[in-house]
């Protein structure tokens, strides 16, 4: 056989793992470390949230009422016009009447018989009927536009002190974010960074405790021989199991996660 018909022996390609099964076989230690450096960060952006205090919902509210005053006197302006055009339309028809009411005199100058003279004065009279029953509801209708006059002037004056309440609250708000902002941006890219290197179901299990946790804490070390969640004591003999870092250990009264000082001065290190 020709040398150049040799095979040279391929090599042997390994496969890689992927990156969920390279997260599970990190140790336990570093598992640890990565969830508490995840609630380390998250609890500096929850310190910036409660600076702002209850101003976004606040902001929130008064924009809702705004709106519903806006709405609602949107509706009484409505209202009012259509009255306004009622009242309009009444005194056309007075003035409409009172044309007719001279055609007709001057038509009873004219007439031969009696006959028609009654007929005229019928015309007549009905269209002085259709006068008093206009003025009558012209009456009506500017009573009730002197009271939706009101309504509206009070519905104005308690949206634009509204109004003006929700410009403080947003300008409070938009300072209170304006000085935050960046470090808010810088932290939650910590947080995404830090998630990345946990695996999906303890990330999950970290979500739902923090969740559920009034203080937004999930991990927790332990201080003083007690959780720093609930501060309930911690038996001596689960100390030395968080401490041994075997496996991930929960809180039994409150099912937070526990850390041990090697873990927080990692992650306290690294900062």
């Amino acid at each position: 056989m020709a040398k150049s018909d040799v095979k040279a022996p391929e090599k042997e390609v390994k496969p890689t793992k992927s990156s969920a099964a390279s997260k599970a076989d990190v140790t336990v230690a570093e598992k640890l470390v990565e969830l508490y450096r995840l609630q380390h960060v998250d609890s500096q952006i929850d310190r910036i949230r409660v600076q702002r205090g209850e101003l976004p919902l606040e902001v929130q509210d008064l924009e809702d009422e705004v709106a519903g005053l806006e709405t609602r006197l949107k509706k009484l302006q409505d209202e009012l016009a259509e009255i306004e055009g009622q009242v309009s339309d009444k005194q056309n028809l007075i003035k409409d009447a009172k044309a007719q009411i001279k055609k007709y005199e001057g038509q009873q100058a004219k007439v031969r018989n009696n006959r028609e003279y009654d007929s005229l004065s019928k015309e007549i009279e009905f269209q002085n009927l259709e006068i008093q029953l206009a003025e009558k509801r012209i009456k009506e209708a500017k009573a009730q536009i002197d009271a939706k006059k009101s309504v509206v002037e009070e519905s104005k004056a308690k949206h634009d002190e509204r109004r003006k309440d929700l410009d403080v609250k947003k300008k409070e708000l938009d300072d209170i974010v304006a000085e935050t902002e960046k470090e808010e941006k810088e932290l939650q890219k910590q947080s995404d960074a830090a998630a990345k290197h946990i695996e999906e179901r303890l990330l999950n299990a970290y979500h739902r405790i923090r969740s559920n946790a009034r203080n937004g804490l999930s991990v927790v070390p332990v201080e003083r021989g007690s959780c720093g969640g609930c501060f309930n004591s911690i038996p001596p003999q689960r100390q030395l199991d968080i401490s041994s870092h075997k496996k991930i250990i929960v809180c039994e009264h409150c099912g937070r996660i526990l850390v041990d000082e090697y873990v927080v001065d990692r992650v306290r290190g690294a900062q």
